[in-house]
Protein backbone atom coordinates (compact mmCIF):
# COMPACT_ATOMS: atom_id res chain seq x y z
CA UNK A 1 0.00 0.00 0.00
CA UNK A 2 2.64 2.53 0.84
CA UNK A 3 4.72 1.49 -2.41
CA UNK A 4 1.18 2.39 -4.25
CA UNK A 5 1.01 5.50 -2.41
CA UNK A 6 4.47 6.89 -3.22
CA UNK A 7 4.83 5.38 -7.10
CA UNK A 8 1.18 7.68 -7.61
CA UNK A 9 2.63 10.74 -5.55
CA UNK A 10 6.03 10.52 -8.30
CA UNK A 11 3.50 10.35 -11.39
CA UNK A 12 1.42 13.31 -9.69
CA UNK A 13 5.25 15.48 -9.25
CA UNK A 14 6.13 14.13 -13.24
CA UNK A 15 2.75 15.43 -14.78
CA UNK A 16 2.50 18.46 -12.31
CA UNK A 17 6.55 19.69 -13.94
CA UNK A 18 5.78 18.65 -17.28
CA UNK A 19 2.86 20.97 -17.48
CA UNK A 20 4.92 23.16 -15.77
CA UNK A 21 7.49 23.24 -18.55
CA UNK A 22 4.73 23.48 -21.15
CA UNK A 23 3.09 26.27 -20.11
CA UNK A 24 6.71 28.35 -19.30
CA UNK A 25 7.72 27.18 -22.85
CA UNK A 26 4.45 28.45 -24.19
CA UNK A 27 4.55 32.04 -22.43
CA UNK A 28 8.30 32.08 -23.87
CA UNK A 29 7.02 32.35 -27.27
CA UNK A 30 4.22 34.94 -26.63
CA UNK A 31 4.52 38.70 -28.24
CA UNK A 32 4.10 40.94 -25.51
CA UNK A 33 2.50 44.29 -26.56
CA UNK A 34 4.59 47.35 -27.17
CA UNK A 35 3.80 50.73 -25.49
CA UNK A 36 3.78 54.10 -27.19
CA UNK A 37 7.30 54.15 -24.79
CA UNK A 38 9.08 51.51 -26.58
CA UNK A 39 12.42 51.82 -27.98
CA UNK A 40 12.56 52.62 -31.94
CA UNK A 41 14.32 48.84 -32.35
CA UNK A 42 10.98 47.35 -30.93
CA UNK A 43 9.32 49.71 -33.27
CA UNK A 44 10.91 48.18 -36.71
CA UNK A 45 9.98 44.82 -35.24
CA UNK A 46 6.27 45.81 -35.38
CA UNK A 47 6.63 47.02 -38.77
CA UNK A 48 8.24 43.71 -39.51
CA UNK A 49 10.30 42.52 -42.47
CA UNK A 50 9.15 43.10 -45.62
CA UNK A 51 11.07 40.00 -47.09
CA UNK A 52 9.58 38.06 -44.24
CA UNK A 53 6.49 38.06 -45.85
CA UNK A 54 7.98 37.20 -49.14
CA UNK A 55 7.86 33.59 -50.00
CA UNK A 56 11.04 31.86 -51.68
CA UNK A 57 9.46 31.81 -55.23
CA UNK A 58 8.69 35.64 -54.81
CA UNK A 59 12.62 35.84 -53.56
CA UNK A 60 13.98 34.26 -57.03
CA UNK A 61 11.74 36.34 -59.01
CA UNK A 62 12.68 39.55 -57.24
CA UNK A 63 16.17 38.66 -57.85
CA UNK A 64 15.66 39.09 -61.61
CA UNK A 65 16.89 42.18 -61.77
CA UNK A 66 17.53 45.25 -64.24
CA UNK A 67 21.20 46.22 -64.86
CA UNK A 68 20.96 49.74 -64.07
CA UNK A 69 18.96 48.73 -60.35
CA UNK A 70 21.90 46.30 -59.58
CA UNK A 71 23.85 48.58 -60.29
CA UNK A 72 21.93 50.87 -57.79
CA UNK A 73 21.58 48.25 -55.87
CA UNK A 74 25.64 47.76 -55.43
CA UNK A 75 25.69 51.59 -54.74
CA UNK A 76 24.07 51.19 -52.15
CA UNK A 77 25.60 48.38 -50.58
CA UNK A 78 29.08 49.95 -51.14
CA UNK A 79 27.84 53.38 -49.30
CA UNK A 80 26.82 50.94 -46.26
CA UNK A 81 29.85 49.03 -45.96
CA UNK A 82 31.68 52.34 -45.98
CA UNK A 83 29.67 53.37 -42.84
CA UNK A 84 30.21 49.90 -41.12
CA UNK A 85 33.73 50.11 -41.44
CA UNK A 86 33.79 53.89 -40.16
CA UNK A 87 32.12 52.76 -37.00
CA UNK A 88 34.38 49.91 -36.55
CA UNK A 89 37.47 52.33 -36.81
CA UNK A 90 35.00 54.48 -34.29
CA UNK A 91 35.11 57.86 -36.82
CA UNK A 92 32.29 59.29 -37.09
CA UNK A 93 33.30 62.36 -39.62
CA UNK A 94 33.86 59.11 -41.67
CA UNK A 95 30.34 57.60 -40.52
CA UNK A 96 28.47 60.94 -41.15
CA UNK A 97 30.06 61.01 -44.47
CA UNK A 98 29.12 57.59 -45.39
CA UNK A 99 25.71 58.31 -43.92
CA UNK A 100 25.20 61.29 -46.48
CA UNK A 101 26.50 59.32 -49.43
CA UNK A 102 24.02 56.52 -48.43
CA UNK A 103 21.03 58.60 -48.38
CA UNK A 104 22.28 60.12 -52.04
CA UNK A 105 22.44 56.51 -53.61
CA UNK A 106 19.22 55.70 -52.13
CA UNK A 107 17.75 59.10 -53.30
CA UNK A 108 19.36 58.86 -57.38
CA UNK A 109 18.21 55.32 -57.39
CA UNK A 110 15.61 54.97 -60.61
CA UNK A 111 12.57 52.54 -59.44
CA UNK A 112 11.43 52.92 -63.26
CA UNK A 113 13.83 50.00 -63.46
CA UNK A 114 12.17 47.75 -61.47
CA UNK A 115 8.99 45.96 -61.98
CA UNK A 116 5.75 46.21 -59.62
CA UNK A 117 6.50 43.47 -57.05
CA UNK A 118 10.07 44.92 -56.85
CA UNK A 119 9.22 48.29 -55.97
CA UNK A 120 7.28 47.74 -53.71
CA UNK A 121 9.76 45.43 -51.79
CA UNK A 122 12.24 48.39 -52.21
CA UNK A 123 9.64 51.20 -51.06
CA UNK A 124 9.08 49.19 -47.95
CA UNK A 125 12.93 49.53 -47.03
CA UNK A 126 13.66 52.71 -48.72
CA UNK A 127 11.67 55.77 -46.67
CA UNK A 128 13.39 54.09 -43.30
CA UNK A 129 17.12 53.47 -44.64
CA UNK A 130 17.06 56.94 -46.22
CA UNK A 131 15.72 58.19 -43.07
CA UNK A 132 18.59 56.59 -41.48
CA UNK A 133 21.48 57.62 -43.80
CA UNK A 134 20.15 61.29 -43.24
CA UNK A 135 20.49 60.89 -39.14
CA UNK A 136 24.01 59.59 -39.39
CA UNK A 137 24.90 62.17 -41.93
CA UNK A 138 24.01 65.07 -39.27
CA UNK A 139 24.71 63.46 -36.22
CA UNK A 140 29.20 63.60 -36.57
CA UNK A 141 30.49 63.82 -33.37
CA UNK A 142 27.55 62.04 -31.93
CA UNK A 143 28.74 58.26 -32.13
CA UNK A 144 26.28 56.95 -30.18
CA UNK A 145 23.54 58.35 -31.82
CA UNK A 146 25.00 56.84 -35.11
CA UNK A 147 25.37 53.59 -33.98
CA UNK A 148 21.62 53.55 -32.99
CA UNK A 149 20.49 54.55 -36.37
CA UNK A 150 23.35 51.41 -38.14
CA UNK A 151 21.03 49.22 -35.78
CA UNK A 152 18.04 49.44 -37.83
CA UNK A 153 19.44 50.46 -41.30
CA UNK A 154 21.30 47.33 -41.02
CA UNK A 155 18.44 45.15 -40.73
CA UNK A 156 16.52 47.54 -43.71
CA UNK A 157 19.60 46.74 -45.81
CA UNK A 158 19.05 42.79 -45.03
CA UNK A 159 15.99 43.05 -46.19
CA UNK A 160 16.97 44.87 -49.58
CA UNK A 161 19.72 42.22 -49.86
CA UNK A 162 18.21 39.42 -49.31
CA UNK A 163 15.57 40.44 -51.95
CA UNK A 164 17.96 41.54 -54.59
CA UNK A 165 21.24 40.25 -53.90
CA UNK A 166 24.26 42.58 -52.72
CA UNK A 167 26.32 41.78 -56.06
CA UNK A 168 28.97 40.27 -53.90
CA UNK A 169 29.24 37.41 -50.91
CA UNK A 170 27.78 38.98 -47.44
CA UNK A 171 27.86 37.78 -44.50
CA UNK A 172 24.65 38.86 -41.65
CA UNK A 173 27.24 39.23 -38.70
CA UNK A 174 25.29 39.20 -34.95
CA UNK A 175 26.65 41.35 -31.65
CA UNK A 176 24.51 40.06 -28.36
CA UNK A 177 25.68 42.83 -26.45
CA UNK A 178 24.30 46.02 -27.82
CA UNK A 179 21.12 47.31 -27.10
CA UNK A 180 20.53 45.66 -23.78
CA UNK A 181 21.81 43.21 -24.49
CA UNK A 182 19.02 42.20 -27.01
CA UNK A 183 21.79 42.13 -29.95
CA UNK A 184 21.89 43.28 -33.14
CA UNK A 185 22.97 42.66 -36.88
CA UNK A 186 25.00 44.05 -39.08
CA UNK A 187 26.00 43.20 -42.25
CA UNK A 188 29.98 42.46 -43.17
CA UNK A 189 31.66 41.95 -46.58
CA UNK A 190 34.48 39.98 -44.68
CA UNK A 191 34.44 37.04 -42.50
CA UNK A 192 36.58 38.63 -39.69
CA UNK A 193 34.39 40.32 -36.72
CA UNK A 194 34.87 43.86 -36.71
CA UNK A 195 32.01 45.06 -34.62
CA UNK A 196 30.54 48.81 -35.56
CA UNK A 197 28.99 48.80 -32.15
CA UNK A 198 31.72 49.12 -30.27
CA UNK A 199 34.65 49.60 -31.99
CA UNK A 200 38.18 49.09 -30.77
CA UNK A 201 36.23 48.78 -27.09
CA UNK A 202 34.78 45.56 -28.65
CA UNK A 203 36.36 44.84 -31.96
CA UNK A 204 35.97 41.16 -32.03
CA UNK A 205 32.46 40.74 -30.47
CA UNK A 206 30.25 38.73 -32.26
CA UNK A 207 29.73 35.70 -34.90
CA UNK A 208 28.95 34.97 -38.47
CA UNK A 209 25.21 33.91 -38.26
CA UNK A 210 24.91 34.20 -42.39
CA UNK A 211 26.60 33.61 -45.63
CA UNK A 212 24.44 35.79 -48.08
CA UNK A 213 25.09 35.03 -52.07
Amino acid sequence: MKRFVVLLAVTVICLYTSNEVSFTQHKHHETKPMSKDDSSHEQYDKKGSAIGKTNADSISALRVIDAKAAASIKEIVGRYLDLKNALANDKTKETATAGTALESAFKKFDKNNLTASQRKVYEDVEDDAREHGEHIGANAGNIAHQREHFDMLSKDMYDLIKAFGGSQLLFKDFCPMYNNKKGAIWLSEQKEIKNPYYGKKMLTCGSVKEEIK
